[in-house]
């Protein structure tokens, strides 16, 4: 539910009928957003058909990666929108993709031709 890709394939998600399931990385994990970004959060959480907080409290990298590897654990076929650099931090989209290799899930990625993250 990180502002990005992960809100844009949720909104599709719904917009297409689907279910979405929220995977929230930590308790805190609402107070990352700027003022502005929480309503747009806040909107495709409640519309969510199930949510899973982790137990963390503060949204680290040991959250974030653990939400990865949740996503992972509970999933047929990993989608990522990924340029294929290592992550930044702990819990990047190169560390669920690493992880969904080493469990043997089918993993698909997306990174439009030209385009360089910042």
């Amino acid at each position: 539910m990180a502002i990005g890709a992960d809100q844009l394939f949720a909104e599709l998600t719904l917009e297409l009928g689907g279910v979405l399931h929220a995977i929230i990385p930590a308790a805190d994990f609402e107070a990352t957003f700027a003022p502005r970004d929480q309503e747009r959060y806040l909107d495709l959480l409640s519309q969510a058909d199930e949510v899973t907080v982790l137990d963390f409290l503060q949204s680290t990298d040991e959250a974030y990666n653990a939400a990865g590897r949740f996503i992972v654990d509970h999933c047929d076929i990993l989608f990522a929108v990924w340029d294929g650099r290592p992550a930044r931090g702990q819990g990047g989209t190169g560390d669920a993709v690493a992880y969904a290799r080493t469990v043997g899930r089918e993993v698909l990625i997306s990174w439009p031709p030209g385009v360089q993250r910042d």
